[in-house]
């Protein structure tokens, strides 16, 4: 089940609870509908008023689906207990630090019961639950051996303001450093500064530099025992103490000892055709419309179709020019002539009329957000009864596989994905039924020699 981690914030001049997760479909649907839920643009995260009738709401709504870790919210509520400073009913006068600690000891001495949320029995805030935000967990014997202690080891998420020791805050500068000069993308950049700064976290005292592989191996199996992250997690966090490890500390062959989790071999989630014609159907907006066809007829990945230009629909050689892609990959891909017709008229029709993007912002005028099409996306689908807990990057899958059913050699299928190797394309192999459809199943064969009674 899926781990919610709850902080609070002053956002805005008001305080409020924000809600730390991986946004999948379910989710977002579910807090969508909290009565006075928020989305930050800048957090990139929901938030809720902080009183106890909006957080039991919360809880509530949430239960079926997710566990809350509320052990950051209980601890900020319980530092500002007895606040007796008089506050002045307007607090827009002072400077936002001064306006910030006066919106705290103000709101503690309104008729907002926020000492009931930190003292709430079990049942509205529910016990530390194994995830990725923890506060003293007990710890396995490898790490009492290896001189940590309970009262050291404290996970904590990286949208918390989490104190990093002295003697690791040097190691974190020259990690980033190491990353931005090796061109990384933004979102790498962005996963390996998230699963270091946990790493660093946790050290208090201890120097990352002067760890040995074993203690490495200790801590990792505790993430796995205790923290119960995931295998894509765990590779992830892996990943980035690799990269510290070997690449910014230059200790070669550091993780050579280090035994990596065998990762689930899911397939991918696709939609069938009569499942993309009610998507496709309920969408209203010509804009948003266009955005999910060019997905789907190319294959796209939600970052290619928001960073596509004007320029780079070539209407003569019938293509799309996508442009440093995933692993900063320029390719070429197919562009339909239905889908050529209808972006011109979207562009003709569509006002104000873009500039440079393809699909672009109207407020900032630059590329349209990510995020913005994975809502418009999840709204089609609940719209049109899709139950399948898929994302707008199943128009790619279900792009890879309707061609693979029609019979299009996969190395086609890799150079228009993008892939570099052709394993990864080879998943569809498993998802088409091109093939499928032509085994018979034995029970079939034994049935019809009436041997069977029913």
């Amino acid at each position: 089940m899926q781990i919610i981690t709850c902080l609070a914030r002053v956002h805005r001049g008001e305080e409020r609870i924000f809600i730390a997760s991986e946004y999948g479909a379910s989710i977002n649907a579910i807090l969508k509908k909290i009565p006075g839920i928020k989305w930050s643009q800048t957090q990139k995260q929901w938030h809720i008023p902080l009183d106890e009738k909006g957080y039991k709401q919360f809880c509530k709504s949430v239960a079926a689906v997710a566990e809350i870790n509320s052990t950051l919210l209980k601890e900020y509520l319980q530092e500002r207990k007895g606040g007796n400073t008089v506050v002045p009913e307007s607090a827009q006068q002072f400077k936002p630090a001064q306006k910030k600690k006066l919106l705290q000891e103000k709101i503690s001495k309104t008729g907002i019961s926020l000492i009931k949320i930190a003292d709430a029995p079990q049942q509205i805030l529910p016990a530390l639950t194994p995830g990725r935000a923890i506060s003293n967990p007990p710890l396995p014997p490898s790490h009492q051996r290896n001189s940590f202690s309970e009262k050291e080891v404290t996970v904590k998420p990286a949208v918390a303001s989490a104190k990093i020791s002295g003697a690791n805050k040097h190691a974190l500068t020259a990690f980033k450093q190491h990353l931005v000069l090796k061109a990384y993308s933004p979102s790498t950049v962005k996963t390996y500064l998230n699963e270091m700064s946990q790493f660093v976290q946790e050290l208090k005292g201890h120097a990352a530099e002067e760890f040995t592989p074993q203690r490495l191996k200790d801590y990792l199996q505790y993430c796995f025992e205790h923290l119960h992250l995931s295998e894509n997690t765990l590779h992830s966090r892996m990943n980035a103490l690799k990269f510290y490890y070997e690449q910014v500390l230059s200790k070669e062959k550091f993780f050579w000892e280090i035994p990596r989790p065998k990762k689930p071999a899911l397939l991918p989630k696709l939609l069938n055709e009569d499942e993309l014609r009610k998507l496709f159907n309920t969408l209203k907006n010509k804009k948003h419309k266009a955005m999910l066809f060019t997905a789907y007829s190319a294959g796209l990945r939600v970052s290619e179709i928001v960073n596509l230009k004007i320029a780079d629909v070539d209407s003569k050689r019938m293509q799309l020019f996508i442009a440093r892609a995933k692993g900063k990959k320029d390719r070429y891909v197919n562009l339909s002539p239905l889908v050529l017709d209808i972006l011109r008229k979207y562009l003709v029709e569509y006002n104000p009329r873009p500039k440079i993007y393809l699909f672009e912002s109207e407020t900032s005028l630059g590329a349209y957000p990510t995020r913005t099409v994975q809502q418009i996306f999840s709204a089609a689908k609940h719209k049109a009864g899709i139950s399948k807990a898929v994302g707008v990057h199943s128009l790619r899958h279900s792009f890879a596989t309707h061609l693979l059913d029609k019979g299009t050699d996969i190395k086609y299928i890799k150079d228009l994905l993008g892939h570099f190797n052709i394993k990864t394309t080879e998943r569809y192999l498993h998802v088409s039924k091109k093939q499928l459809v032509n085994i018979i199943s034995p029970f079939d064969d034994l049935w019809k020699t009436n041997t069977i009674d029913w």
